[in-house]
């Protein structure tokens, strides 16, 4: 399959989705408004901020109102996190049942120390059996809705302690539906370069679709990647940061008749960023709005011309007039910074010294039967 003809769709169980592209879930990034804007540039699959099992089983109020969507938001798409089959396989039903998710996401993938350290995320996977017992549980609840179960992991704790072929290989006995694979271990975080070779090992090893996820900074990106692996589709995470038209380039890219990429303006970037404010308006009324957009005015602006004062001013906002105000003081005319092309964005930082496991995390590799009570509040992405 490697360096044959590109993935024009994406097939997950009954779900068809139109291009082979998948935005991560990322905590305080990939809300309502987010997701919105990005389905706007193109198509693909646009996954709800993580929540936790438990806190949806239990009725956490700010677990449910992480779950809004945007009425055009025809798939609804949401990442669960858990460490108990049985919190997960009754979450995963509320969200078909309640909720009319399309897609389950199970993360199996995330490096935070807080969460590792209770044997979740990204650690969780060591334990071959307790991760059978998660999928088997929520493939099992989600079945008679027709919603198809995916999971998204990392290659294992460090290069020593490696779980992803043996996580594709249960993913695959379980009925899930495809596995998308980060090509870093938990020990690296976001830090050094994704290792793609270990996508292309999955690919190998397993039946079910892989998607392959780390350092797609550009649509050119993602083709490489697929190229190189034989993934069936891409997950992108950093990369869209600031830069929701990522999503019409890999749409362009993917197409049956790909066309080549044109970079925005300052001005067509500018008209991005006053929608991206409204639809948070929108969603979160104007004065909350506005105080989540100004996260993203950095990621926005990386690489032009405009002045720390105005930067810091936009990074102030509290309005949408005076939102318009300072966005007129940009120049429509700057062209892109090619200098930012294919550099990374978002969090990366260092390695971490060692990763934060339970006591006895590494004696046994099944742990069925175990119990690692997540707290109801944990969000975070992998």
């Amino acid at each position: 399959m490697v360096g044959s003809a590109l993935p024009t769709e994406l097939v997950l169980g009954d779900l068809r989705i139109e291009t082979p592209v998948v935005l991560a879930p990322m905590a305080g990034i990939t809300n309502a408004a987010y997701r919105r804007l990005c389905a706007e540039q193109g198509a693909g699959l646009y996954v709800c901020e993580m929540i936790t099992s438990r806190g949806l089983v239990e009725g956490d109020e700010t677990t449910r109102k992480m779950l809004v969507f945007d009425e055009l938001e025809t798939v609804r798409s949401v990442q669960l996190y858990g460490t108990d089959p049985v919190y997960v396989g009754k979450a995963a039903e509320i969200l078909c049942a309640d909720y009319g998710v399309a897609h389950v996401d199970l993360n199996f993938g995330c490096p935070v120390p807080k969460v590792t350290r209770k044997g979740g995320g990204g650690a969780l996977p060591w334990k071959r059996g307790l991760l059978g017992e998660i999928l088997e549980a929520a493939v099992t609840a989600t079945a008679p809705y027709g919603v198809p179960v995916t999971m998204k992991t990392r290659k294992g704790l460090d290069e020593d302690h490696l779980t992803y072929l043996d996580a594709g290989r249960i993913a695959q006995e379980t009925g899930v539906a495809a596995i998308a694979l980060h090509g870093r271990t938990v020990e690296q975080a976001y830090s050094g370069e994704a290792d793609w070779d270990s996508i292309a090992r999955l690919v190998e090893h397993i039946d079910i679709p892989v998607l392959g996820n780390g350092d797609i900074w550009e649509a050119g990106d993602a083709v490489r990647m697929v190229r190189e692996t034989g993934a069936a589709g891409v997950v992108v995470g950093r990369g869209c940061l600031g830069r929701p038209w990522l999503f019409r380039d890999l749409a362009a890219a993917f197409s049956s008749t790909p066309t080549e990429t044109v970079l925005p303006t300052l001005g067509e970037v500018r008209a991005v960023m006053r929608r991206h404010a409204e639809l948070l308006c929108r969603h979160m009324g104007e004065e909350r709005g506005c105080k989540e957009f100004r996260k993203h005015v950095s990621w926005y602006l990386k690489g032009f011309r405009a002045g720390g004062p105005l930067r810091h001013s936009l990074a102030l906002v509290d309005s949408l007039a005076d939102l318009d105000r300072l966005l007129a003081e940009l120049d429509p005319d700057e062209r892109f910074p090619v200098s930012e092309l294919g550099a990374p964005r978002g969090r990366q930082g260092s390695p971490r010294k060692r990763v934060a496991l339970p006591e006895g995390w590494l004696d046994d590799t099944d742990g069925r039967g175990a119990r690692w009570r997540e707290d109801a509040d944990e969000a975070t992405g992998g």
